[in-house]
């Protein structure tokens, strides 16, 4: 393979003296979340930026294959940056759709409980909630009977009004336009990533584009790990043999209703389950109200197994119905489904996202694990990034992905 000077659109954005490198930030993966990063930077300091994004279109896999839920922050340790970047997220994902006419909906969710224990769950849930400044409340089985009539939810239902959905393709529209004086890579994969001795890093790409396979180079101050799924391969490239990281994947099935009742108009959760991998199989809406079930909790063995699987269907119904009881079976049919990037196997205590420059890699930061709620955190993810690499950090971000049982108690 030989090697070339990546061919891209230059621009001149800075008027600081002629620089070194290729480009100023160089961010692998067009992802939401590295969408949110690449705008944040580019626009903010309107230095070089290049976004490198191997599909030929950005947003095609995680951002594009989830719920689209605006989530509250509710259900990790206090103290993790999921929380804390979610909370924050959330904050200015909502601004911004209003600002910019993004289609989104403050629908609210509940969350339902099924027994003593479960009403123990949401019970602590609440407690949490109120440390956190996030709203819920308990609504009363008179109240939940009458606006909800088709739930069953015997031990009780705690609200989260903060809770909403949006278009994750229109958000991702709208990150994509603030990049268009920029440059963005597209069908292009990244092959290695190379820290030089005088700064910077080389980046060695493959381009799919004209179908050429040539292996072109280019160089930049600094690089932005938000590969997502491939994520934990990008770090590889850099971080020696000692460092590296191990991902793991879990697939979420989604199926859509077609029948015209049972009907609801919030998003309804079951009480969540430790160690299962994911919310459970909850109930969302579209932005046009129709309703759909997922996602479940597939463990598999890569991350490009993306056909959703009927033989699925028969948990989802058994999952649905408890607190659904009215769903037709005959309305359900596997619809999509997305991959969840998981840096612990199957039944693996919690991680947090992973947001950090590595150690004796300065300019190289990695976003490892970014799974839900990463579309509602995006925004958080990209400050916490810009925060980082130019300020001093703020106090949401004083935990850099941690175990749970990594924070200190006396902050718990």
């Amino acid at each position: 393979m030989r090697a070339q000077v990546l061919r891209v659109q230059r621009r001149l954005f800075s008027t600081t003296a002629p620089r070194s490198s290729d480009f100023a930030h160089c961010i692998i993966g067009g992802g939401v979340v590295g969408l949110a990063v690449a705008s944040r930077l580019a626009t903010k300091y309107q230095k070089p930026t290049l976004l490198i994004e191997r599909h030929g279109e950005v947003g095609t896999e995680t951002s594009s294959r989830n719920s689209e839920v605006i989530h509250a922050g509710i259900y990790y340790p206090d103290y993790s940056l999921k929380t804390q970047l979610c909370i924050r997220g959330k904050e200015m994902l909502y601004e911004l759709c209003q600002s910019k006419g993004i289609p989104h909906r403050q629908l609210g969710k509940w969350i339902l409980a099924q027994n003593e224990k479960e009403r123990g769950i949401l019970e602590g849930l609440h407690e949490k909630c109120k440390r956190l400044k996030v709203p819920t409340e308990f609504i009363s089985k008179e109240e939940a009977e009458r606006e909800e009539p088709a739930v069953h939810a015997p031990y009780g239902v705690l609200s989260s009004p903060t809770t909403g959905i949006v278009s994750s393709h229109d958000l991702m529209s709208y990150l994509t336009g603030t990049l268009e004086p920029f440059d963005i890579a597209l069908q292009t994969t990244v092959v290695d990533v190379k820290k030089l001795r005088k700064g910077g890093y080389e980046v060695y790409t493959m381009s799919s584009a004209e179908g050429s396979y040539d292996v072109t180079r280019i160089t930049a101050d600094i690089v932005i790990n938000a590969a997502g799924l491939y994520a934990c391969q990008v770090s590889n490239m850099v971080l020696p043999p000692s460092r590296h990281v191990t991902p793991y994947y879990a697939k979420g099935n989604y199926f859509s209703y077609s029948a015209s009742s049972p009907r609801v108009s919030r998003l309804i959760y079951p009480c969540p389950v430790e160690g299962l991998g994911g919310l459970g199989t909850h109930l969302t809406l579209d932005l046009a109200g129709r309703m759909r079930f997922g996602p479940d909790v597939e463990w598999v063995h890569g991350p490009d197994d993306l056909v959703a699987r009927d033989d699925r269907l028969e948990q989802a119904v058994e999952a649905v119905a408890i607190y659904l009881p009215g769903v037709k079976r005959e309305a359900l049919t596997a619809d999509y489904c997305g991959i969840r990037p998981k840096l612990k196997p199957k039944g693996g205590i919690f991680q947090d996202f992973v947001v950090r420059q590595e150690q004796g890699f300065p300019g190289f930061i990695n976003l490892l694990g970014i799974e839900s709620p990463g579309l509602t955190a995006s925004l958080a993810i990209a400050e916490m990034v810009d925060e980082i690499l130019n300020g001093p950090g703020v106090i949401y971000m004083y935990v850099s992905g941690l175990d749970a049982d990594a924070i200190p108690k006396e902050l718990e």
